[in-house]
């Protein structure tokens, strides 16, 4: 069952540069009115960069929001009308400085349904070269990262001790557990 209920009020509180906030106005199945405070996001991708040794490559950078350095997948926000692929291939680019000869799509997913509408899609990234000279891509201004191929085994090791606590990185390397890359 896939229905949408349509609110009877939107109101924008805030626009930004990554995403928008508004409260919707809505009468749920059961008849009872409820504001639904929801975070527009025009969804993401999310890279799992796989270097010829069956490592994978990390990111590490600073978020802000939480007030530590995280070890992370290369990712990165859809651009208007941009492609999954396009963008991953980009962002692969921009975070790792290496471009992908093959994208293996693997999964789409919703981090946090319960308030935000962004969707995350999952992507392998293999064949890992350097750029031509016709292949331009740079970080972005406010990314300072620092990057680091990891042994699987490693990855789900600083999973477990709470090294590695974003989410999405936890998401991708489930995904590639359980996938081939014949797949």
């Amino acid at each position: 069952m896939n229905e949408q209920i349509v609110p009877r009020d939107i109101h924008t509180v805030y626009e930004g540069r990554i995403f928008t906030v508004q409260v919707e106005t809505l009468t749920l199945p059961n008849g009872r009115d409820f504001k639904a405070e929801i975070i527009r996001h025009p969804g993401s991708v999310v890279i799992i960069p796989v270097t010829r040794t069956d490592e994978i490559i990390l990111v590490r950078q600073y978020r802000h929001a939480i007030g530590r350095f995280a070890w992370e997948l290369p990712a990165g926000s859809l651009k208007p009308s941009e492609d999954a692929a396009a963008a991953a291939a980009r962002e692969c680019q921009e975070e790792i400085g290496l471009v992908p000869s093959t994208l293996a799509a693997l999964a789409s997913l919703f981090p946090t349904p319960g308030y935000c509408d962004e969707e995350m899609h999952f992507f392998r990234a293999d064949g890992l070269r350097q750029p031509n000279e016709s292949e331009t891509a740079s970080p972005d201004e406010d990314e300072d990262i620092e990057t680091r191929a990891f042994p699987v085994a490693a990855i789900l090791q600083m999973v477990a001790t709470g090294e590695i606590i974003d989410l999405k990185t936890v998401a991708g390397v489930a995904l590639m557990e359980r996938r081939s890359p014949t797949e």
